[in-house]
């Protein structure tokens, strides 16, 4: 039986899911999201060492409750739009279906630090938006505690030409 677990983060939590065939047969909601997560500990732009820490402890009290959900899947793909964006901004090519590594998704995790200790993101090519630096941290928590060592962002060929 083809399983694997679908993660989407939307703005005010975040859905994790097993994929049975294109059916969701468990579902487990996290209290973390693209909005409310900076809405809790993001107060500057850009958000402190400080904030960020306390947003990751917050985040990986979360994500660690989906453990037993994701136990036995290796496979983790999403569908979400932010996420795509990430994995533009960590260089992938753009097309329908794109693979997005932890390694990736850990140097651009690293150039959100590096933003938030003062060097200017417009020069490391990382959006200053509050949204993608949740997004970012939810996800590197989210495959680095649960040991997925890949996402598989799902789109249309039509997202190929966007």
């Amino acid at each position: 039986m083809n399983k694997s677990i679908h993660l989407h983060i939307g703005a005010e939590q975040t859905t994790v899911s097993i994929d049975t065939h294109g059916a969701a047969a468990e579902v487990m909601v996290l209290d973390i999201g693209q909005s409310r997560t900076p809405a809790e500990f993001f107060k500057h732009s850009p958000p402190t060492e400080g904030e960020i820490e306390a947003a990751i402890m917050r985040v990986e009290d979360e994500v660690t409750r989906a453990r037993t959900l994701v136990a036995g899947h290796t496979g983790l793909t999403t569908s979400d739009l932010a996420i795509r964006d990430i994995a533009r901004v960590a260089g992938l090519p753009l097309q329908a279906e794109m693979l997005l590594t932890v390694e990736a998704v850990e140097r651009l995790f690293d150039l959100l630090a590096a933003w938030s200790l003062g060097r200017p993101a417009l020069r490391s090519g990382i959006p200053t938006d509050a949204a993608f630096a949740a997004t970012l941290l939810i996800l590197r928590e989210f495959m680095h505690h649960l040991h997925f060592a890949c996402i598989q962002v799902l789109g249309t060929p039509a997202d190929a030409k966007a």
